[in-house]
């Protein structure tokens, strides 16, 4: 009788633990899929506008898919990720030695892929007569050997345009009192359209189909053709910001974005980066005006 008792408790106590595992598994099972589920995203807010166009699309196009995407400046999307809030992060340049040293001691391996080009275009008032500028006379304003009394504003410090900016001139920090930092990129362009005096320095992603708590302000500036003087094959010649002079490379002011996914599983972070890349993501970026990383194949029907 003791022997049957003890075998019992034996298969009761199995039983329990069996089902412990099956529930700690399903606790820690993943929460997302490759088009489901939920999961946490942080994207650079410089480009908000083209990545809530891919955004909305990918949802339409997989009902089951909730990814939220976070937007901060460059330096907390960066942090983000080292500080494991999120797993995919998107930015305006490739992680770091030091960044992807973090990520080895911690076993993540990223998977980084550009996804498009944006350019960064210099706009005035409506009302202004500049119509032109050079990359050295840009560098030379940043710095403070420029002459003027034009206010130049861009966004936030923390900023990957900051960063961009900085890295173009060579300067660690711009301390004239005639350049400011505002608090967004819609904050440049509404800045600009109401001061003639102003130079404004954005992402061109922010100039085209704006949304309408802007629209009115992109209507009242407009865009500066850039000339590079250290150029090779057009160094006296102007180009404005466009798919042609981006392809081209004429455009002297330009920056790749990048998908970055450290999940390391066919999860949403990986489906959403896939669609990213895919023909149909590709192709909305080149409906916004960007320049895809790879340009989507043009059909054409032939009828008799």
């Amino acid at each position: 009788m003791k022997m049957k008792f003890k075998q019992l408790l034996l298969g009761v106590t199995v039983l329990a633990a069996l089902q412990s595992c099956q529930q700690n598994t399903k606790k820690n099972a993943p929460l997302d899929g490759f088009t489901s589920g939920t999961a946490n995203f942080v994207g650079d807010e410089s480009f908000s506008p083209i990545i809530e166009e891919e955004l909305y699309v990918f949802k339409a196009i997989y009902p089951e898919a909730k990814p939220v995407i976070t937007y901060k400046p460059e330096a907390e999307v960066v942090n983000s990720l080292m500080n494991d809030k999120t797993r995919l992060i998107i930015l305006s340049r490739n992680l770091d030695t030091a960044e992807l040293g973090v990520l080895k001691r911690r076993a993540l391996v990223p998977d980084v892929n550009k996804f498009a080009i944006d350019a960064v275009a210099i706009i005035v008032n409506q009302a202004s007569n500049d119509t032109t500028i050079s990359v050295g006379e840009i560098k030379k304003m940043l710095i403070g050997q420029s002459k003027t009394d034009k206010n130049i504003v861009f966004d936030n410090p923390n900023s990957s345009l900051v960063r961009y900016l900085k890295a173009l001139t060579g300067s660690k920090e711009f301390k004239q009192k005639n350049i400011y930092a505002l608090s967004s990129s819609k904050e440049v362009i509404k800045y600009v359209s109401t001061h003639p005096n102003a130079i404004g320095i954005t992402g061109f992603n922010w100039l085209n189909d704006p949304d309408k708590d802007y629209a009115e302000a992109v209507d009242k500036v407009k865009i500066v053709g850039v000339k590079d003087e250290g150029s090779k094959t057009s160094p006296n010649e102007y180009f404005k910001p466009s798919q042609t002079t981006l392809v081209q490379h004429t455009y002297p002011l330009s920056r790749s974005l990048y998908v970055i996914d450290c999940t390391g599983r066919k999860g949403l972070a990986a489906g959403f980066a896939s669609f990213l890349a895919s023909e149909r993501g590709q192709r909305i970026i080149l409906k916004s005006g960007l320049l895809p990383d790879s340009i989507p194949s043009r059909e054409i029907n032939i009828t008799h």
